[in-house]
């Protein structure tokens, strides 16, 4: 059944009806993750993740064998990819492949968010 969340958040504060704002896998404060499609809504090929990271704060430096697609929408960041450290802004789109070592930093003062979407696993 095909479903619509409704955004209720703001520039820098993304929220949708709805959807549950968890905590972030691992030990990291201060990094939140939303769903707003996953396997609440029955998708059965992708999940659409967002994820916001406070400033100062990081992701899990971690790989995984599926591939992620990203983009900036509020923030900066400094992404690591395996030894590479790439600067990134709002709107930029990156491509991480399959089991690539990956970490988002936020930089600045601005909360950074970012979309990702991932196949289901």
């Amino acid at each position: 059944m095909s479903v619509i969340h409704r955004f209720t958040g703001s520039d820098t504060d993304f929220k949708w009806e709805d959807v549950a704002i968890r905590a972030y896998e691992g030990q990291f404060e201060g990094v939140s993750k939303q769903v707003p499609v996953g396997p609440e809504e029955e998708s059965n090929n992708f999940y659409i993740r967002y994820f916001r990271v406070e400033p100062g704060k990081q992701t899990n430096l971690e790989s995984h064998p599926h591939e992620h697609g990203v983009i900036l929408v509020h923030g900066r960041a400094r992404l690591q990819i395996n030894d590479t450290f790439h600067e990134l802004k709002p709107k930029d789109a990156i491509f991480i492949s399959s089991n690539d070592l990956h970490q988002f930093t936020a930089l600045g003062d601005e909360p950074l968010g970012f979309f990702c979407v991932v196949v289901s696993h």
